[in-house]
């Protein structure tokens, strides 16, 4: 039986910026269908340039970012789009939700570019609020809602889709330490029902609660771990 594609894979990735500053240097880690990992390190370390080049937001000076199977250095912009738009869902640690709107259309505006009419993206996003625990506050606006509401609003609109990939940049960033928790443990239901999830944080104790983590520092995988491995 033909194994699935991976999620993502990076080979040899390096991303140098002008004036010769090296954010990445000859990464390599694979990513499958349905694993839950944390890309962890310190402020600096390359992290927000891994989640750009995971995200499709950018391209590596050498190297090769697969995602989905697709050579992201090799497309188009409008490919790029059209791809991230298919197969990425972010999470971000600020939300970015639309304030004037309510949740439910928070939400449905991240099916814009399927095609679907306005009444199915309205009736996924239901689906997906539903999923994420907020089918009473779907016709709330963002400033009715607390923080982890929010974020899980966020994480519905991101999961709409039902992207290969789903990103999730310092999710809990924002958070209280009750809401944070509640969020993780959504990420990992979320998992369970076969999402594939990375989470870039700067928590090494988040990390060190998850299946596998990445440990960069300087722009270098230092640590790729799985909790199998442990003792």
């Amino acid at each position: 039986m033909r194994q699935a594609t991976p999620a993502v894979e990076l080979v040899g990735v390096s991303r140098v910026y002008p004036g010769g500053v090296h954010a990445l240097r000859e990464v390599c880690f694979t990513v499958h269908r349905g694993e839950l990992v944390a890309i962890v390190g310190p402020s600096g370390s390359g992290k927000s340039t891994l989640l750009n080049l995971l995200g499709t937001l950018d391209v590596p000076t050498s190297g090769t970012v697969l995602v989905d199977g697709h050579d992201v250095g090799t497309l188009g912009d409008h490919q790029t789009a059209a791809l991230r738009a298919r197969s990425i869902g972010f999470v971000f640690q600020r939300f970015h939700l639309a304030p004037g709107i309510s949740a439910l259309d928070n939400v449905a505006d991240g099916l814009l570019y399927t095609g679907m009419n306005r009444r199915e993206r309205r009736n996924e996003a239901e689906a997906a609020l539903e999923r994420v625990g907020l089918a009473d506050r779907m016709h709330h606006r963002p400033h009715q809602l607390s923080g982890g509401q929010m974020q899980r609003v966020a994480i519905a609109r991101a999961v709409v889709g039902q992207p290969v990939l789903l990103l999730a940049d310092e999710p809990t960033g924002a958070l209280d330490s009750a809401s944070g928790a509640a969020v993780i443990e959504l990420l990992r239901e979320l998992n369970a029902a076969g999402s594939t999830v990375v989470i870039i944080t700067h928590d090494g104790q988040l990390a060190a609660s998850l299946p596998r983590r990445i440990q960069v520092r300087d722009g270098q995988v230092v640590a790729d771990e799985r909790l199998e491995d442990q003792p």
